[in-house]
């Protein structure tokens, strides 16, 4: 994989979030890539992370926006490999505000796939979310349209060379918005640790796990394939139980005097995260690391060939979701949370406020 990288002139847009930074940090650390590109529209952020990789003269920071389909059209030309992160996330938000998520996360997606056709781009990959799977809300129906305009964009490819792939996983612990930064203040502040419903479990991973299987889908995307991230589950009444006997003691709490008080779902919210839809299940491939979910729609003028080095199986039983998996035991919970340095100090910042809000 080194070698596939090697010179290679790299895009990443939304190179300010939680999974665009930790591609940029990754690429410009463990490859040898010949520039690196980071977009962004956010003005200070992409300042300070300019500041952050100063020391990479083939590094250079961009103020653009995925909107904006001419200044896309400029900065894509000579690039081999775009990763597109830049989207809108928050369900809540794009609920209030549906047009701009589609302006964001559908409409720029098109511009990137213009962008990168034009410019005879090697590969895009697109990150989308476990939000897209049998979407309840504007956003996960956003993120699918997103996946469904990249494996689309790659079946009608009539002249080029433009490889079109997209990535699916599941909550990253520790990233902007999550829960463990909600749970620290909690229990920093002595409880109550507020929890949505004992039953709910969900897919974990850590960033540096998820950007580095992103960076792995560059290599082996054929062609309008989501990549489905193999991940561990975990119930989330165990994670707030876990980070209690564990924090409660440091800020000179016992933890058995701090309550965990059930407070329900968000509008929408599902008790269990799913990965894959069952209609998927008929078109995916199982990989070492993987599930490669298959496009319903093959190329309509190119021969594409699936062949994979680790396929594993070439069919499955049930759809890849939290409650159809075994979830990690409290003590292995404990030992993924301190290998990943995840509940330690995080940028005050970046972290919400312990209050649970949500209308």
């Amino acid at each position: 994989m080194q070698k596939f990288f090697k010179d290679k002139k790299i895009a990443v847009t939304g190179a300010c979030g939680t999974v665009g930074s930790e591609l940029v940090r990754q690429l410009l650390e463990d490859f040898e890539i010949g520039e690196l590109i980071g977009l962004d529209n956010n003005e200070s952020e992409i300042f300070f992370l300019e500041q952050q990789f100063s020391k990479y003269p083939h590094a250079h920071f961009i103020l653009a926006d995925i909107r904006d389909n001419a200044k896309l059209l400029k900065v894509f030309k000579g690039v081999d490999i775009v990763f597109h992160s830049a989207a809108y996330k928050h369900v809540i938000l794009c609920e209030r505000s549906p047009m701009e998520a589609v302006q964001t996360n559908i409409m720029g997606v098109r511009n990137i796939i213009d962008s990168a056709t034009e410019n005879r781009v090697e590969k895009v990959i697109f990150t989308s979310s476990d939000k897209a799977v049998n979407p309840t809300n504007v956003m996960g129906t956003s993120k699918l349209m997103g996946e469904r305009l990249m494996t689309a964009a790659n079946s009608n490819m009539r002249f080029g060379k433009t490889i079109f792939a997209s990535t699916r996983f599941g909550n990253v612990l520790g990233s902007r918005g999550s829960v463990i930064p909600i749970f620290k203040k909690q229990i920093e502040k002595g409880g109550p640790v507020t929890l949505t419903d004992p039953k709910m479990t969900r897919f974990i991973m850590s960033i540096r796990e998820a950007v580095r299987l992103v960076i792995d889908s560059a290599f082996i995307a054929k062609g309008g394939e989501v990549f489905v991230t193999k991940m561990p589950v975990i119930h989330i009444e165990d994670l707030a139980e876990v980070m209690i006997e564990e924090l409660a003691p440091r800020y000179g709490y016992n933890p058995y005097d701090l309550k965990i008080n059930t407070i329900g779902t968000k509008p929408g919210e599902k008790l269990y995260e799913e990965l894959m839809s069952d209609e998927e299940t008929f078109r995916t491939w199982e990989l070492e690391r993987y599930f490669a979910v298959l496009p319903a729609f093959r190329s309509l003028y190119r021969e594409i060939d699936y062949s994979y080095a680790d396929v594993l199986n070439t069919t499955l039983d049930k759809a890849y979701h939290s409650a159809n998996e075994p979830a990690l035991n409290k003590n292995e919970l404990l030992d993924f949370l301190l290998t990943n340095n995840l509940i330690e100090e995080f940028d005050e910042r970046r972290t919400q406020p312990p209050e649970r809000y949500w209308p």
